[in-house]
């Protein structure tokens, strides 16, 4: 094999390492902000990415049926959409469960554990137990090839599109908007922000159901590269704590900068050695700098 052989399947699995990147990222995202920035240990975040792919699923099925002419424009709106139902669900499951749990870690752990379990069985009984994909519009079909030997995914091109552009209103909305000064000052000291008159209890309500519609739109970006079943959410739960931990907690950046690291890291090593055998190596690297560093690579002060 020759070195531009070499570099342009490493160049490749960079590339595809961008799409793992992408869902890591928009699911940490919407963990950090849940996590980091409540201090909530929330197991069905998973599920709120389930709910996302589901509705691009559901989108595309009602589209072919009743207006196959559009077919090529209703991914958009079927994002937008994923977002507000998975808001809405997050907004409920708050409502009804998590407001009753903060500064109760483990209980916080176990009840939304149990969430989990019973949205998957919901999902079950809904969409079957089989795994379903969306009929993608043309446009994000292909590839583009820029030299001979590379070529790049579209839809991956435009999954990491839509994660940068999630990621800069996210940043732009927590710390820029009224809402983002009022969790700032939520998690710096709640007492004196009830004592200003900031209503804590609204906040974290929206704060959690921001992130549950985050990992909405991370499910809809799982659907340009992966089928859906009722159990894929969970199986992104574990990566997705990793990226907050390793980035740090309460650090949007870390995250950011996290999901680059270990998608590259596991997507470059997969071509070398066995998918097993990357994850392990990845997981090694977190270890180690996690040694090193306990905080994170980017500390930030949390709310005790």
């Amino acid at each position: 094999m020759t070195f531009d052989e070499i570099y342009n399947i490493t160049l490749m699995q960079g590339f595809a390492g961008l799409s793992l990147f992408a869902v890591l990222l928009l699911m940490g995202l919407g963990l950090a902000i849940i996590f980091g920035q409540m201090g909530v240990i929330n197991m069905a975040h998973g599920e709120f990415m389930t709910i996302g792919a589901y509705t691009i699923f559901l989108f595309s099925s009602l589209t072919e049926s009743l207006a196959p002419g559009l077919i090529q424009v209703y991914f958009p709106v079927a994002i937008v959409c994923a977002f507000l139902i998975a808001f809405a669900f997050g907004w409920l499951a708050e409502w009804a469960l998590i407001r009753h749990l903060y500064k109760r870690p483990l209980d916080t752990l176990l009840a939304t554990w149990g969430l989990s379990l019973g949205m998957q069985q919901l999902f079950r009984s809904t969409f079957g137990p089989k795994e379903v994909s969306p009929t993608l519009p043309d446009w994000l079909m292909g590839s583009w090839a820029p030299t001979d030997g590379l070529d790049i995914p579209i839809n991956g091109m435009f999954v990491l599109g839509l994660t940068v552009f999630v990621t800069g209103c996210v940043l732009l909305a927590l710390y820029k908007s009224r809402w983002g000064l009022r969790v700032r000052a939520t998690v710096a000291n709640r007492t004196m922000a009830n004592a200003i008159g900031i209503n804590t209890t609204r906040t974290d309500r929206l704060t959690f159901a921001i992130g549950c519609g985050v990992a909405g739109v991370a499910g809809a970006a799982f659907t340009t590269i992966g089928s859906t079943g009722p159990t894929s959410g969970s199986l992104y739960i574990v990566d997705a704590f990793l990226v907050v931990t390793f980035g740090g907690a309460a650090s949007l950046w870390g995250t950011v900068v996290s999901a680059f690291g270990i998608a590259q890291t596991q997507s470059i090593s997969e071509f070398f050695l066995s998918g097993s055998n990357a994850k392990v190596l990845t997981l090694l690297m977190i270890v180690t700098i996690l040694m090193l560093r306990p905080q994170g690579l980017f500390a930030a002060k949390v709310r005790r």
